[in-house]
């Protein structure tokens, strides 16, 4: 070997072994059984020599409520953290709550799953330190998750939730309050008309939403990296109103009206009212969510096997 190719080479050596992974470690708190995991999980990074930040809350949970010995880099206390890496630890809603905390940083979410379906944080109990070993290796690959934007007219009010995060993953949905009569919501998409829904509710979903809320209301299911968005009603008060879908550079906007003057709107689960004089406009989001995925993974696989897709009960 010649001097300047072992010098390249030594170059490559000595800056992979200076760069330590840096990971952000949030997780849900309310599953003390499932404290074995988080205890895999911090002893596989820590034998990797990575370095672990960890959400304030959920450091304080692993550390009074589940006495574990967390050796912490450093706690994240706000949103202006960094890392190479952001680990989910919990179901599909503490991902989606990570996934609300990374925002437009760019960082790949790995989603460890500790609930019970599992279908964003799909790395089960037996296969972090296999799931980790991959990072290392560069054994994985990118899944590009498109995000929705929520932006508000009028003069009407709307929660401090929305103010400072109206972007969602999975859906944004207006739906009526309580055991109130059906709304009327109007639907234009790029300024052109589309139709009037009497329902309890509508659903704008992206792929990723698309096996969540909508599914449960007869939405269609959309592979993960399919440009479009779906349009789902719930209890639409028609037969002839079905789900539609429409590609994903559109401007959707919603005109609610109601009998209390007001309705909820719900962004990946998080409600807040709105009164009937605001209208929202449903864009994707200038930028996207980065999810991590094994490269022996497969969402057809996971349909199948999560949600029981195509599964013929006679067999």
């Amino acid at each position: 070997m010649n001097y300047e190719l072992f010098c390249t080479f030594a170059l490559k050596f000595v800056i992979i072994t200076m760069h330590k992974l840096r990971f952000a470690l949030f997780g849900n708190i309310y599953q003390a059984k499932k404290s074995a995991l988080a205890k895999k999980l911090l002893c596989c990074l820590e034998g990797h020599g990575a370095e672990v930040w960890i959400d304030r809350p959920f450091y304080d949970y692993l550390t009074r409520e589940l006495q574990l010995n967390v050796n912490a880099t450093g706690l994240i206390e706000d949103d202006r953290f960094r890392a190479d890496f952001a680990i989910s630890m919990g179901g599909d809603g503490t991902f989606l709550q990570t996934a609300m905390r990374v925002g437009n940083k760019g960082i790949p979410i790995i989603g460890v799953n500790m609930g019970r379906m599992g279908f964003l944080a799909d790395v089960g109990g037996d296969d972090i330190e296999a799931t980790i070993d991959c990072i290392y290796n560069e054994d994985y690959r990118l899944e590009e998750r498109s995000v929705l934007e929520v932006a508000y007219q009028g003069q009407g009010a709307r929660g401090k939730g929305q103010e400072t995060s109206p972007y969602a993953l999975n859906e944004v949905a207006v739906l009526k309050r309580d055991n109130s009569s059906m709304i009327s919501i109007r639907v234009d998409i790029n300024g052109e008309y589309l139709t009037t829904y009497q329902a309890d509710g509508l659903i704008i979903n992206t792929p990723t939403g698309s096996t969540g809320y909508a599914l449960s209301v007869g939405g269609s299911i959309m592979s993960p990296n399919a440009g479009v968005l779906g349009i789902t009603p719930v209890a639409a008060h028609s037969l002839n109103v079905r789900p539609i879908t429409i590609c994903d550079n559109a401007e959707i906007t919603l005109s609610v009206s109601s009998r209390s003057h007001n309705f909820l709107v719900a962004i990946d689960g998080r409600s807040e009212t709105c009164t009937e004089d605001r209208q929202l406009r449903v864009r994707k989001a200038p930028y996207s969510i980065q999810v991590v995925k094994r490269n022996n993974s497969s969402f057809f696989r996971t349909l199948r096997e999560k949600l029981a897709w195509g599964t013929d009960i006679r067999n």
